[in-house]
């Protein structure tokens, strides 16, 4: 990452950043649409418990990485502040703090897996194929949590396109590996839906030797010694993590679970209404992709030019990343219901489920361009390491407003399942004021003091 000096140059540094982020999010996300695609042609069952297994490991995966995702901000501050040694111990505990958190979780996953598989009382075949998908997760849940720390690590230097190359250079083997370990081919076993849990835990340990591989051998990132004395670990280091990491963790880990309540609720109405809105809200969720990623930018972007002082271009970095996460949703949104029908005609071929998509992708783009602007404020205040009251802000959003609001327009009014999709955008926009809120409070009193405390102005 360079110094900018004008609104262009920014610009274009976000662009930069935003890009490889981008297309790594959507080769993440590729994962797992070849989990599920390839899972259905093999049969239903395999189909139904690779979905019942990605819907209890996603809300997991998405709070714990969270944590460990943490070490972006903290890294790059300590960058902008050109403490090479304290951003190779941030790195160094976030591998240590990741190697504990998988540990837990797979202690968890033995005791406490079957007992809630049976809980939901699926058909055997499909409670065995998500069953034997999560183990297969199991042993990949180590190199993906060691390469979302050194994925963090490598954003916080400003190199995101080396991450970008790592996965397309990853996903014909998960690709290829699917085919193989569902199938059955070349003489591998024939695994069906849980081949797809082992083909992407195989992946994961491949991108992680080759994050590895460059991270220590390639500059800038050898020139940090994040490998060096691992066994020399600080608990105030990790603490630094987590004071960061666990409201970050929770934050996700909440609006990931909001999410799926809403979709235990709406599976109350009738079969055309729950495919109508798992239609709208996969497309919804690809689209999403946009803002989330320049949010990961932002956060690095805003907490360099905090470690290097420069509060001023911190301000305008992340107004910028909130304003072009509105613009971009906005576009996209207009686009997706202009061309509504066609677009949920990708995912039915019946004409009521049509019908129902193309009115929830209307209500889908107001809840869009909500969720770009709490997305891009919290990552905003992230850069500033700012999170115990932003997480607070998410929760009430997220709780107290979505859901209660989207569950009292949808039973008492007439507006039906559609009312969970205005109750979202409300509590989404609730949470993208107040942290917007937040945000000036935070620039205008706490940094703008500090930088009249350097040049020796009163304040």
């Amino acid at each position: 990452m360079n110094q900018t000096f004008t609104l262009m140059e920014k610009t274009k540094q976000i662009f930069v950043l935003l890009i490889p982020i981008l297309i790594t999010q959507l080769g993440m996300f590729s994962m797992v649409f070849f989990n599920t695609i390839m899972s259905g042609k093999y049969n239903s069952s395999a189909l139904a418990g690779v979905a019942i297994g990605s819907s209890i490991w996603s809300p997991i995966f998405v709070g714990l990485s969270a944590i460990l995702l943490a070490v972006s901000p903290i890294a790059a501050q300590y960058f902008g502040e050109k403490k090479s040694h304290e951003v190779s111990s941030v790195v160094k505990h976030g591998v240590f703090l990741s190697v504990i958190i998988t540990l837990i979780i797979l202690v968890m996953g033995v005791f406490l897996l079957n007992p809630i598989l049976d809980k939901m009382a699926l058909p055997a075949q499909v409670q065995e194929t998500a069953f034997r998908y999560l183990v297969g997760l199991g042993y990949g849940i180590l190199p993906l949590f060691l390469f979302n720390v050194l994925r963090s690590f490598i954003y916080a230097l400003g190199k995101t396109r080396v991450v970008m190359v790592i996965m397309i250079s990853t996903l014909p083997v998960n690709f290829l590996l699917n085919y193989v370990f569902i199938f059955g081919k070349w003489g591998f076993p024939e695994l069906g839906g849980a081949g797809a849990g082992y083909a992407t835990s195989i992946t994961y340990w491949i991108v992680l030797a080759l994050t590895i591989v460059i991270v220590k051998t390639q500059v800038p990132f050898s020139t940090f010694p994040v490998f060096a004395n691992l066994t020399q670990i600080s608990w105030q280091k990790c603490m630094e993590i987590l004071k960061i990491g666990v409201p970050m963790g929770l934050s996700s880990f909440f609006e990931t679970s909001m999410f799926a309540c809403v979709t235990i609720l709406i599976s109350k109405f009738n079969v055309t209404t729950v495919a109508a809105y798992q239609s709208a809200l996969n497309i919804v969720s690809f689209l999403y992709m946009v803002p989330i990623s320049i949010s990961m930018a932002q956060t690095v972007l805003v907490g360099y030019e905090v470690g290097a002082r420069r509060y001023k271009d911190a301000h305008v970095y992340s107004w910028l990343g909130i304003v072009l996460a509105i613009v971009i949703a906005t576009v996209t949104g207009l686009l997706v219901v202009a061309f509504r029908y066609d677009v949920a005609g990708l995912y039915s071929n019946e004409t009521a489920v049509i019908s129902l998509t193309a009115q929830f992708l209307i209500f889908a783009m107001f809840f869009q361009i909500s969720d770009a602007i709490q997305a891009t404020a919290q990552a905003a205040l992230r850069g500033y390491k700012d999170v115990n009251l932003a997480f607070i802000m998410t929760l009430i959003a997220y709780w107290l407003i979505c859901l209660p609001a989207g569950y009292l327009l949808a039973h008492f009014t007439g507006f039906g399942a559609r009312g969970y999709w205005i109750g979202l955008t409300i509590g989404l926009l609730a949470a993208g004021i107040a942290l917007s809120l937040r945000l000036i409070y935070i620039q205008k009193r706490k940094f703008v003091n500090a930088e009249m405390k350097e040049v020796g102005r009163p304040y």
